[in-house]
This record gives structure tokens, C-alpha cells and sequence, in this order.
């Protein structure tokens, strides 16, 4: 068993995209459009918009064309791997919401088997797939998206016993569940590639 096994098995409320479609099969017309804020002034109303903070960097200089090209080649490995990491903190969101709904423990167990079910189906062969290194890069942007550990999303999401287990498997190839996403440190690269992304630098 390897470590992008793990990420298949805590991941698998991408599933929940595919189970909420199913229950509106209406052709009903979506509203087009924003909603945004709006304040009165002088009786005009004026909408609000709240920009979000922009982070730039300088350009990197590099010590040589080794490094140029390690970075280059971990731009296109977390290019690849934060689409994953962006659904993950929708459908964590998702996954908190319809527990609520659910009053009984069995009821929530087999919505979370449903979930897994549907998660194998569609992204097994895709999450097989990565190397080890965009696994262990996809284990860290989940942490950064959600501000949750590996470790403790599968506490959650499959108790504390399969936490355990996932956690001594992972040991065995290297990596620690637990260990925390670093911006300013560790994983200060993968901060500044993320960051320039989402500013569509990259």
C-alpha cells in the first residue's frame, strides 16, 4: 500500500459532487449574476466589493540552471495537484454540512460509504496515477486549503483507529500525517508558486 492510497481514501468527498447532483434533475434556469453588498449613499446605492489581498514577489534569481529547473518542475507538479486541493476544502465544507443533516451514526456511516464508493469509481485510477513526490505536495496543499492535517481529516472523516493505521503506513514510506503545512518555512517554495497561481502569474 503507498502513500497516494491514503490520499485516495481521505479524499473521497469528491464524491459528494456527483451524489448532490442527483438530487436536482430539474431543467430549472439558474439567476444569472452577482450577489454583492450594497451601502446607501446620498440615495445612491452603491455595491461593495471586497477585493482580496495580493501578494508580489521579485523575481527569483537562481544560484543555477539545476535549481532553475527544480523549481520549474515543482510549478508543474503542484499546477497539477491544487485543482485537487481546492475541492477538497469545498467538499469539506459539503461533507460538514450534510453530517449535521444526518441524526443517526449508522445514517452518517453509510453517506460516507456512498461518498467513498462513487470517489473510487471516478478518481482511482487518476490519484494511482501521481508520483510519490505530487502525493506528498497534494498532502500539504490540503493542509493549506483546509488548515486541517492529513492526519486529522481522516480522524474525522474515519475515526481515530483508521487515523492510526493510515498514520503507521505512511511512517513506513517516510511521511508523517501529522506534519503541518509551513508557508514560511519548510514549504515557504510551494507558498510562492500557490500564491503566484492564484494571481494568474503562472
Amino acid at each position: 500500500m503507498r502513500i497516494k492510497i491514503l490520499i485516495l481514501n481521505f479524499l473521497f468527498f469528491y464524491s459528494l459532487e456527483g451524489i448532490f447532483a442527483q438530487g436536482d434533475s430539474t431543467n430549472t434556469p439558474k439567476p444569472q449574476g452577482y450577489l454583492v453588498y450594497t451601502k446607501v449613499i446620498n440615495g445612491d446605492t452603491l455595491p461593495i466589493i471586497y477585493l482580496r489581498e495580493i501578494t508580489i514577489f521579485p523575481p527569483r534569481v537562481f544560484k543555477s540552471k539545476r535549481e532553475a529547473a527544480r523549481y520549474t518542475k515543482l510549478v508543474r507538479k503542484i499546477k497539477k495537484v491544487l485543482p485537487y486541493a481546492k475541492l477538497a476544502k469545498l467538499k469539506i465544507m459539503l461533507i460538514e454540512i450534510e453530517m449535521k443533516k444526518i441524526p443517526t451514526e449508522e445514517g452518517r456511516k453509510e453517506f460516507l460509504k456512498m461518498a467513498e464508493k462513487k470517489l473510487r469509481a471516478d478518481f482511482e485510477d487518476e490519484i494511482k496515477n501521481m508520483t510519490m513526490s505530487e502525493g506528498r505536495i497534494l498532502i500539504k496543499l490540503i493542509d493549506r486549503e483546509t488548515g486541517k492535517t492529513s492526519y486529522e481529516l481522516i480522524k474525522q472523516l474515519k475515526g481515530s483507529f483508521n487515523a492510526f493505521l493510515y498514520q503507521q503506513v505512511a511512517r513506513l514510506f517516510g511521511e508523517n500525517l501529522k506534519d503541518e503545512y509551513d508557508a514560511k518555512g519548510e514549504d515557504k517554495y510551494i507558498e510562492e508558486i500557490v500564491t503566484k497561481i492564484e494571481n494568474g502569474e503562472l
